[in-house]
């Protein structure tokens, strides 16, 4: 099916949900909705979705569902899962693919069963484990990252130096959010690769005076820098290709990711996780990447629609 020749389509973009991230999908649904109503042949329903009020999902006239959840419900599968069951036509990752991605520890371990390069890590999902994190430090030099599992936005994250600022944040972050990870810190360029269908967008390298990409500087810094072209080794940045598109195809993803990676010294490209619903205002990465491509937030969000009809056939 293509919507260009189909006589119309009638799209509802569905957002916010529930949890820590819901204000972010709201920002995300209307950019996507706004970009949308640009397009012709189209009818755009923004659509502020409640779990408990999933009424919308039995609207027959709907064709095409449009995700634009960040956090654990909309992002971790429960609302791909949901779809699934009704038959629906949604963009993006299928349920499966959905919770891989989002559960940070059982992604690297599809990543690593791959042969993709992904910074050692230790999961903590009860207090047995949690009490043996000194061994597994051993192994990981004297700078760790802890984080929780199943998380987005970078929230909860920390960077600490020692064994015992290790145990502490551990023990903060697990107190907090429940499971989540001990993995070692690589020094290196942060940097990003979107993926629509099969196709890589360019490398985005991102600067900030933070520890690292955070919540903060996602959001709220205005000094935070994201360059294009910083990358000149020809083999270096076929590599990076190369990583992405292999870890979109681990986890099984489809129609559209983004894949986050550190760039060590020596060239290797970690990934530390992929994100199978990113952000889409015009402040987020995979609508910059898509721009540099020459792409408008219209077009790419089209393109995803169409990416979904060609799985319907």
């Amino acid at each position: 099916m293509d919507f260009n020749t189909s006589g119309g389509l009638k799209v509802a973009v569905l957002m916010g949900a529930v949890g820590s991230e819901r204000q972010i999908s709201l920002a995300s649904g209307k950019s996507i909705a706004d970009a949308l109503r640009k397009a012709p042949n189209l009818e755009i329903i923004a659509h502020d979705f409640l779990p408990d009020k999933p009424w919308i999902l039995d609207d027959k006239s709907i064709d095409i569902f449009f995700l634009a959840f960040h956090g654990e419900f909309g992002e971790g599968g429960d609302m791909q899962e949901i779809c699934e069951r009704k038959k629906l036509l949604f963009t993006g990752c299928d349920s499966k693919s959905s919770r891989l991605a989002f559960d940070k520890m059982a992604c690297k371990k599809a990543l690593e069963k791959s042969g993709i390069p992904t910074p050692r890590s230790f999961e903590i999902r009860n207090q047995r484990q949690l009490a043996d994190i000194a061994p597994a430090m051993k192994t990981m030099g004297e700078k760790f990252v802890i984080k929780p599992i199943r998380q987005g936005s970078s929230v909860g994250i920390q960077i600490v130096n020692g064994l015992e600022n290790a145990e502490s944040a551990a023990e903060e972050c697990f107190a907090q959010f429940g499971d989540c990870m001990l993995e070692e810190f690589i020094t290196g360029r942060e940097i990003t690769v979107g993926i629509i269908e099969n196709t890589t967008l360019p490398v985005l390298e991102i600067k900030t005076v933070h520890q690292f990409y955070d919540y903060d500087a996602k959001y709220n810094d205005d000094n935070t820098q994201y360059l294009f072209d910083t990358i000149d080794d020809a083999q270096t940045l076929n590599r990076i290709y190369d990583t992405a598109l292999k870890s979109f195809k681990a986890l099984g993803c489809r129609d559209f990711s983004r894949v986050d990676l550190i760039l060590s010294g020596d060239g290797t490209p970690y990934v530390i996780e992929i994100n199978t619903i990113p952000g889409f205002t015009s402040h987020s990465l995979l609508p910059k990447a898509a721009a540099k491509a020459g792409m408008d937030m219209t077009q790419l969000c089209l393109r995803i629609i169409q990416a979904a009809l060609n799985r319907k056939g």
